[in-house]
């Protein structure tokens, strides 16, 4: 899927406008999701590793990954690479 964007905290896909977080002036943030982002903030401050634990039961009912420790373990391989994960 070329182009498909994912959150950039939480890596969810943003296949929707309606998934989009919003700036403080409400315009949409094509960035990070409205979970994570709302009103140009984020909506919990954590570290990357809380953020994992966080998604480990979504993506494990979404079907993504067979378990915890591999969800686990793909995710603290791809979180590095996300926008908010990325150290300055």
């Amino acid at each position: 899927m070329t182009g498909q964007k994912f959150c950039q905290s939480c890596a969810m896909p943003l296949t929707e406008e309606s998934q989009f977080g919003t700036n403080a002036d409400g315009s949409k943030n094509e960035d990070y999701c409205i979970y994570c982002y709302k009103d140009g903030a984020f909506t919990a401050e954590s570290t990357m590793e809380e953020m994992i634990e966080f998604c480990i039961p979504h993506v494990l009912e979404a079907g993504v990954y067979p378990d915890a420790d591999a969800a686990r373990a793909a995710m603290g391989e791809y979180f590095p690479k996300l926008k908010r994960w990325q150290k300055s």
